[in-house]
């Protein structure tokens, strides 16, 4: 088990480290997509396949291109809003086409607050996610939450349009 989850922390870095995504395009509450599975994320990687640059399907591509990967949080709170479940009820929609996949939903906040404070938050987050995927008819065990708290930003300047994007739950297949 050590392994696997060495080989997927080394994943992440690698996509991490490789990630040009423009985050900047998705504003405070939206439930838009990005590309890669971004700082907070943890999960396997998918693979793009095909031509014309369509994604494996069932892999992490296709999950972001198909349904979006990330929730955005408004300062402070943990409910999911419209935009969220927008993008949640296609994440459901495209598990249940996908039985076989498990997912890792990792919360996260922006840098204001105690580490105490982000971390609890960011756990919030990320089961307030899980349990809509859940009421929405995705098996609980298929489901992993993590929280990063304020420790995985996707944007690290100090400002109210990072702050925003930092506010988030991001999935990943694993």
């Amino acid at each position: 088990m050590r392994h696997r989850t060495l080989a997927c922390l080394l994943s992440l870095a690698l996509l991490t480290a490789c990630s040009s995504s423009d985050d900047s395009k998705n504003a405070a509450g939206s439930g838009g997509t990005t590309a890669g599975t971004g700082a907070g994320g943890m999960g396997g990687v998918g693979g793009a396949g095909g031509a014309g640059g369509r994604a494996t399907p069932g892999s992490q591509e296709d999950l972001t291109q198909s349904a979006g990967d990330r929730i955005f949080f408004d300062t402070d709170r943990s409910t999911v809003n419209a935009q969220g479940s927008a993008t949640l009820d296609r994440q459901s929609a495209w598990l249940q086409q996908y039985p076989q996949v498990n997912i890792w939903v990792a919360g996260n906040c922006d840098e204001r607050g105690t580490e105490e404070y982000n971390l609890a938050l960011g756990q919030r987050r990320a089961n307030g996610d899980r349990d809509y995927l859940v009421a929405h008819g995705v098996t609980r065990g298929r489901i992993e939450t993590i929280s990063y708290g304020k420790s995985r930003p996707i944007d690290a300047a100090s400002t109210p349009a990072a702050w925003a994007q930092n506010r988030n739950a991001i999935t990943s297949v694993r």
